[in-house]
Formats: structure tokens, sequence, C-alpha cells
């Protein structure tokens, strides 16, 4: 009796621990799954939230620094740079009247206008600054809904467990490699997201703080291209964050409904789908700082 019992009891240890390492794997792939894209999604929310964020609301404190350094470090240059500029304006205006021969009291007025004009501009040009970014926020804010993070990518979990329960223990094994492989990229790609929201916002600090220079240039006929592509350049980084909602909210749409996970094909399937829409977020997140400066001409 021992004999024919032996390879039963065998059998059965070995019946119970497939049994136990496919419900291991099977627990750890739908971990792996409902929290796959938890790291992106997060970073999608934050990106909703902050990216629509002007200047002195994402972080007053570098603001504050910011605004101190262009005031007491950058203005002053700027004040050089106007007067060189404006000195050089004058000249040009006498000298273009057949070499003082031919002057007119409305040339001077003229170049008073402009040079009043310019001092305001610098005196001002914070609040030039911070009015396209509030203007942008008005625009980003309405279109943040699109990316709330209700909507953002979720799968339903229901009956998953017993599905894969119910497949052999290698389609088991091979899931459970494929969602662990995606869970991290997935968590990579979310340094990347983390990348372009803050590396977007050091870019506008780094620009605003040199903020009176080109604003002294503005009025000038031989060197306003400065100011202007200066103005451009603050238009295209304010309103990038427009662009970086769109892409969100295509990603949004695109990705609902994309996983079914009804069998092992279909589950493996939608997984590597969604991350391929995942990078591809990414790297449009990437082109829209060009996009943006190709819309305003900005160089």
């Amino acid at each position: 009796m021992l004999l024919i019992r032996t390879p039963v009891a065998s059998l059965l240890v070995v019946d119970a621990i497939k049994e136990w390492i496919q419900e291991m794997l099977a627990d750890s792939t739908v971990s792996n799954l409902s929290g796959m894209f938890d790291a992106t999604n997060s970073k999608l929310s934050e990106i909703s939230v902050n990216v629509g964020s002007t200047p002195s609301a994402w972080n007053a404190s570098v603001f504050n620094m910011i605004k101190g350094l262009s005031e007491t470090v950058i203005i002053p240059i700027a004040g050089l740079i106007l007067a060189i500029v404006m000195t050089l304006e004058l000249i040009k205006l006498v000298t273009e009247r057949n070499n003082l021969a031919d002057l007119e009291i409305a040339i001077f007025l003229k170049w008073i206008l402009k040079t009043a004009a310019s001092i305001i501009l610098v005196a001002n040009c914070w609040n030039i600054v911070m009015g396209i970014f509030d203007a942008a926020q008005t625009v980003v804010s309405r279109a943040t809904g699109y990316v709330a993070s209700e909507h953002l990518t979720t799968m339903d979990m229901n009956g998953l467990r017993e599905r894969l329960l119910s497949m052999e223990l290698s389609e088991v094994l091979s899931l459970w490699l494929q969602s662990l492989i995606i869970m991290i990229c997935s968590s990579a790609v979310s340094i990347v997201v983390f990348i372009i929201i803050y590396g977007r916002m050091f870019e506008i600090y780094l620009v605003t703080a040199m903020a009176p220079i080109p604003m002294a240039t503005l009025t000038n006929s031989k060197w306003g291209n400065i100011g202007e592509n200066y103005i451009r350049l603050l238009f295209a980084l304010a309103f990038r964050a427009f662009l970086i909602i769109v892409c969100l909210a295509i990603y949004d749409l695109i990705v609902q409904g994309t996983v079914d996970l009804s069998t092992a094909t279909t589950i493996k399937n939608g997984m590597w789908q969604v991350l391929g829409y995942t990078v591809l977020v990414c790297f449009m997140l990437f082109k829209t700082d060009g996009m943006a400066k190709g819309i305003f001409n900005a160089h």
C-alpha cells in the first residue's frame, strides 16, 4: 500500500507546489498591473496641477530670489544698455537729417517718447512678464479638466486573479515577467515626466531673470528684434503649458479601454500598448518645447 500511495502523494505535493506558485504569481501580476501606472499617473496629475501655475505661484521662494537678483543685478545693466541704445538712436535720428542741417523739434520729441517708453518697460518688466504668464494660466486652467487625476489610466481588476488561476502556469509566469518589466519601465517614464515639468519651470525662471535687458532694447529700431524675440519666447514658454495639457488629454482618451483582461494574449498586448502610448506621450511632451517656439517664431 505504501508503494501505491507514494506516487500519488508525490503528485499531490507537486500539484500543491504548482498551485502555490501560480497563486503567488497571480497575486503579484495583479499587483503589478494595478500599480503599473500609479507612478506615471501621479506625475501626470502633478503636471495638470503644476503646469498651469505662474512662476510666482509655483515656488514663491525661488520666484522672490529670481526677482531680487533681477532687480539688484540685471536692472543696472539694463539701464546702462538702455543709455547706450538710446544714445545711438539719437545719433541716428540727428545724422539722418542732412548732417544737422535739417533738424526738427519733432525728432527730439520722438526720441524723448521712445526713451520714456523704454524706461517704463524696464521699470515694469516684471509686471509685463507676469502678465503674459497670467494670461496663459487662464487658458491652461480651462484645459486642465481634460487630464484630471480621476480620468487617468486605470484598469478594472475584477475577476483577473481567477482568470490567471485558470491559465497554465507557464502563461501566468510569462505575464508576471512582462508585467514586472513594464512596471519598471513605467517608473522610468515617470522620471522623464518629472524632468519635463521641472525643466520647463527652471527655464522660465532663468529666462525671466534676464527680463530687463531685452526690454531695454524693445523700442530701438535696430536692436528691437532682441526684445521682440524675447517677448515671443515668453509667450512660447507660457503657452507650452497648453500644449502639454493637450498631449495629456489625447493620451488619456487613447489609453482608456486599451487593456482587455479577458485572455492572456489580450492582457499581454494591452500592457505593451499602454506602455507604448506612455513612452510616446513623453516624447511628445519633449516636442512641445519646439512646437511652442515654432508657433510664436521664437528662437
